[in-house]
């Protein structure tokens, strides 16, 4: 869940091509993200009230506000669907009620669940029918499966918000990895593919080097939970994807780079830290930080002297 919500918070313009993908809308990437309260209350028939917390809740502003609320599941689990009911229920009257003499209307989010592991019997959607007085409504729930997805099929639809999950589809086969070499080295070899992808896409600018840096920070997160008793198979793969960015590397830049354009304020250097931030550049604020030649230089490169 920590991993999921990091990946929604810090690398939130990778949700669009999961909600194309899941929702099948047509997001460029260049829309407005409003992060919702994740925190809701449900009152109880003791009037007491029940904390609820969802993964994500948040809304996607462009030609029209749309809300959407996604759920990570290790397991399928069978009281999903009242989980979700209560959550979206709760977002809709807390983020999307019109209230009229009356008269209550309330607008449900887009909701899906994101499961880490699957079976034969899990299903592709899931269905919400509610029963009133009035009539009856139905809406679907789809279920995204990481055993639906390869590698390559990941890069080619450029789901890289689902990278860091990528290992539980190896699960089932940790034992043999952890005694096997050869066996090992054939997914040190996949993970090394996906390195040296990330690499490329954030060289090309397709992503930042912010969030390439996340994304194997947070593969090893998982990793590092998930292979806590294949010592071999752990070390393997989560030695390709550390690198040289420890200590979450690109946060810490992006930080420093904050923390230095608030202390500059409206200065050459504020100003400059601003837009390498806007443009996803945490790379070029460090240099910018430590080198005076490459600061005067990104200076001159954005007209600011």
């Amino acid at each position: 869940d920590s991993v999921f919500r990091t990946m929604v918070n810090d690398c939130s313009k990778l949700l669009f091509p999961l909600l194309n993908e899941v929702f099948d809308e047509d997001y460029t990437g260049d829309e407005e993200i409003r992060f919702l309260p994740n925190e809701h209350f449900l009152n109880q028939q003791d009037g007491k009230e029940l904390k609820r917390i969802t993964d994500s809740s948040f809304m996607v502003i462009d030609r029209e506000k749309k809300h959407y609320h996604l759920e990570c599941e290790s397991n399928t689990d069978s009281s999903i669907l009242v989980r979700i009911f209560e959550y979206d229920a709760q977002i809709a009257l807390d983020q999307a009620r019109e209230e009229l003499p009356g008269k209550l209307v309330v607008s449900f989010p887009h909701s899906a669940v994101l499961y880490l592991r699957s079976s034969r019997h899990t299903p592709d959607t899931m269905c919400m029918t509610i029963k009133s007085p009035g009539g009856e409504v139905s809406y679907t729930i789809p279920a995204i499966k990481i055993s639906d997805y390869t590698s390559d099929e990941i890069f080619q639809k450029q789901l890289y918000f689902l990278i860091p999950f990528l290992i539980f589809n190896y699960e089932q086969h940790f034992e043999e990895m952890n005694a096997d070499e050869e066996k090992l080295a054939s997914l040190e070899e996949e993970y090394q593919e996906i390195q040296r992808t990330l690499e490329t896409l954030a060289q090309d600018g397709t992503i930042s080097a912010f969030y390439k840096v996340t994304i194997m920070e947070m593969s090893v997160h998982v990793m590092n939970r998930l292979l806590e008793n294949y010592d071999n198979v752990r070390e393997g793969v989560k030695s390709i994807m550390v690198g040289p960015t420890l200590d979450y590397e690109a946060k810490r830049i992006w930080k420093e780079g904050k923390k230095e354009g608030q202390k500059e304020g409206e200065t050459l250097m504020g100003r400059l830290v601003t837009i390498l931030m806007d443009q996803g550049k945490p790379e070029d604020v460090k240099s910018a930080i430590e080198d005076s030649n490459v600061r005067q230089a990104l200076y001159k490169k954005y007209n600011l002297l």
